[in-house]
């Protein structure tokens, strides 16, 4: 029989799965795509039995359609769009715990039983879900870099100046929210700061308090599943749960219900956020499928599992989250029993195989969803999760039982915690190695991925003739590789003639970036907030070595990315303009230099820093006369610089404006980096009269909160005749100096 009558036949024996399947069918179609459920009309009645089932699956398909349509229409419905615009004094809920961004926090909250996103100014404040606030501040519409969102029902957006706590939750929700507080202190009982925030995310999924850093390492390594409760969390927890139940000789039905109850407290406590939710009811679902004895009824659980997460918000469809969670459980159910049995053939312990099957077969699923959503995927992935797996069951029993006992006292947690900070320790471990590899994170399309993890899958799960297949299948996945690395080149820009100098102001979003190359040599000055396109940009760019790495001064929006280019990139030397001052993306810059042993300069006027024709001459700041003052603005003594080469001159202001340029011998100049991102600048026409640029350039985000550039601003370069290019509109902007003057281009 073909594979085709082999699946009709097993579809016409199971109508319940059927039905299911047109009812989750229903529930993500319905909304979007109404000629799929046309489609579904024709092929269920040949999936079915007989009238009986193909009536009930039609009518399971019309069912979810009706209900996601009304769902969404309840969960999209808004009463906060004529206040837009408004300021806003009003009483809040948090609903997770606030999360440092590269501007300040944000933390999505409950204000008018509506779903906000809160961003402020300053460090984070130390809340956490549950709390009540009083919150003031101005209302505004998303915007187009603010559609992650959408699948939260977020609707409005309050940029708060005050956040003030006001007590806390009352009734049912205000209890679940005191466990929860108390599990997240007996989970930091005695430990140091990064792996108490480590364990809390591997238990709680609660990964606010960890640093950027760190979670940016945990995701070049195709680790930073490991800090989002999901369906493992709920799984090891059910296993926990069984063999303590098995040792007090409970029987199976009631194994099965002290589970399934676990699971329903466990949701809330770790946040009731919509991710851990839809793994509570996979976790529910799969114990339920684990139990059972037929392999049918795990393929009936997911689709089960499908249907009710859809069924309680149909836009999960479209969270990344989801997507990945079923990727993975789909993945498993397909691989791991193939992939468990290749390697206890070859000898590996069948507890060891159970474990490398999973998080092979899990990882080999997920790539190619998370290279189609984030256009990522992490070469070193599969490895570290090896590597991994051995030490996640015993981190999260020790943090599950750490948190339980921490309900009566937090010092109870404190032997638990203090033998899960080995297996902390080197899960870290793992993450940092992997993640130091060169090209551990690279960006790639969902077809190669998707490809490549086949045939992996076959080699790893397909005995003799799955190994044959991906041998014929490896030369063609190779030139096909190959074919889009050469049409990757073809992007790739070429530099700078012989003889000329490029500066091109990188859009990075709310940030600075430059670059300056010429004669094969290149300096990066700033290099954007964390998490930003600034290693893309960079290749896109033909760099693959720099000279010299400037941060001007200590702010995210300035030195947020130069971790990740010294990770990159080979870098000759470091100007380090913090001056003095500590944050997070400073002081992980600094780590990263010293471990790739790359030296800190700390930058003084009148020093000349050079790299072939390129020079750097330091106009700002000047030398100190006394020790750092705690609290100064960092702007003021940021470093400003006239970048030159044949043909070129670039003054370069960071965020130091008119009241700080003035002191300078300022002379003409070929282009201008605007300072502070086009800020409010009183003094920028006298500015202009002495430097006469022909061109300025203001490296700005788009739809940014801080009104960048500013109209006065823009006004001011109009008046002195300064044509002008900005990155949130022009995008990347090249400028290359030439015999015919400045040949300017955009890459919008």
């Amino acid at each position: 029989m073909s594979p085709v009558g082999a699946l009709v036949g097993d579809a016409r024996a199971r109508p319940v799965h059927v039905a299911t399947a047109a009812l989750a069918l229903g529930l993500a179609a319905g909304p979007r795509a109404p000629a799929v459920l046309l489609v579904a009309v024709v092929v269920l009645p040949l999936l079915s039995a007989g009238p009986a089932s193909a009536l009930a699956a039609l009518v399971a398909l019309a069912c979810g359609a009706g209900i996601a349509q009304a769902r969404l229409a309840v969960l999209d419905r808004s009463s906060l769009m004529p206040r837009i615009g408004h300021a806003v004094h009003a009483r809040a809920v948090a609903l997770e715990t606030p999360r440092a961004t590269a501007f300040g926090w944000r933390a999505v909250a409950s204000l008018d039983g509506e779903h906000v996103l809160l961003r402020g100014a300053g460090p984070a404040p130390r809340l956490s879900a549950g709390d009540a606030l009083q919150v003031s501040g101005g209302l505004r519409a998303l915007g187009p870099r603010d559609a992650w969102l959408l699948t939260r029902h977020v609707h409005a957006v309050v940029q708060t100046d005050d956040v003030r706590s006001d007590g806390r939750r009352d009734g049912a929700p205000g209890l679940i929210d005191a466990v929860r507080r108390r599990a997240q202190r007996a989970l930091g009982e005695g430990m140091p700061a990064q792996q108490a925030a480590l364990l809390r995310g591997m238990v709680l999924g609660d990964d606010a308090t960890m640093t950027p850093g760190d979670r940016n390492e945990l995701r070049r390594a195709g680790l930073g599943h490991l800090v989002a409760a999901s369906g493992a969390n709920i799984a090891l927890l059910s296993v926990l749960a069984l063999g303590i139940a098995s040792w007090l000789g409970l029987g199976r039905g009631v194994r099965l219900a002290a589970v399934l109850v676990l699971i329903a407290l466990y949701v809330p406590v770790a946040g009731s956020g919509a991710s851990i939710q839809r793994a509570g009811v996979m976790g529910a679902a799969g114990v339920v499928a684990t139990l059972a004895s037929r392999p049918a009824a795990r393929w009936q659980a997911l689709l089960l599992a499908a249907a009710v997460t859809l069924a309680l918000d149909p836009a999960a469809l479209e969270d990344p989250g989801w997507q990945l969670s079923f990727a993975a459980v789909v993945a498993i159910a397909l691989l791991a029993g193939a992939i468990r049995a290749a390697l206890v053939q070859r000898g590996l312990p069948h507890a060891l195989a159970e474990a490398g099957a999973v998080t092979c077969a899990a990882t080999l699923g997920t790539a190619p969803v998370g290279a189609a959503v984030f256009g990522t995927v992490s070469l070193v992935a599969l490895p570290a999760n090896v590597l991994a797996a051995p030490a996640v069951a015993p981190i999260t029993w020790l943090g599950m039982i750490a948190a339980l006992v921490g309900q009566v006292a937090s010092a109870a947690a404190l032997p638990f915690c203090s033998v899960a900070l080995y297996p902390l320790a080197y899960v870290q471990w793992v993450g940092h190695t992997a993640a130091a590899i060169p090209s551990a994170q690279i960006a790639a399309g969902a077809v190669p991925v998707a490809l490549s993890c086949g045939v992996l899958a076959a080699a790893l799960a397909g005995g003799r003739r799955g190994r044959r297949a991906a041998l014929l299948c490896a030369p063609v996945l190779a030139l096909a590789t190959l074919w889009a690395g050469l049409a990757h080149r073809h992007r790739v820009l070429e530099g700078p003639g012989p003889g000329q100098t490029r500066a091109t102001f990188l859009d990075i979003g709310q940030g600075d970036a430059t670059l300056l190359q010429a004669g094969g040599h290149a300096m990066l000055v700033d290099s954007g907030p964390p998490d930003g396109p600034i290693l893309t940009r960079l290749r896109h760019a033909g760099v693959q070595r720099l000279d010299v790495l400037v941060a001007t001064h200590a702010q995210a929006d300035h030195d947020g990315g130069a971790d990740d280019v010294l990770r990159a990139f080979h870098v000759g030397l470091v100007l380090d303009g913090r001056d003095g001052n500590r944050e997070a993306q400073g002081d992980e810059m600094a780590a990263t230099a010293a471990r790739h042993a790359v030296r800190l300069v700390a930058p003084i006027a009148g020093q000349v820093v050079r790299a072939g024709p390129l020079a750097l001459r330091v106009l700002s700041p000047p030398p100190r006369t006394g020790a750092p003052v705690a609290g100064a603005d960092p702007n003021r003594r940021a470093i400003v610089a006239l970048g030159t080469g044949p043909g070129l001159r670039v003054l370069l202001t960071a965020d130091a404006e008119s009241d700080v340029l003035s002191r300078f011998p300022l002379e003409p100049v070929d282009v201008l980096k605007v300072s502070h991102h086009g800020s409010d600048d009183p003094g920028l026409p006298a500015i202009l009269t002495r430097l006469r640029p022909r061109l300025a350039v203001i490296e700005v985000g788009l739809d940014n909160t801080y009104g960048h550039p500013t109209p006065a601003t823009l006004a001011a370069l109009r008046g002195a005749g300064v044509p002008v290019r900005r990155t949130d509109v022009d995008g990347t902007v090249r400028v290359d100096a030439s015999r015919d003057g400045l040949l300017v281009r955009a890459h919008a």
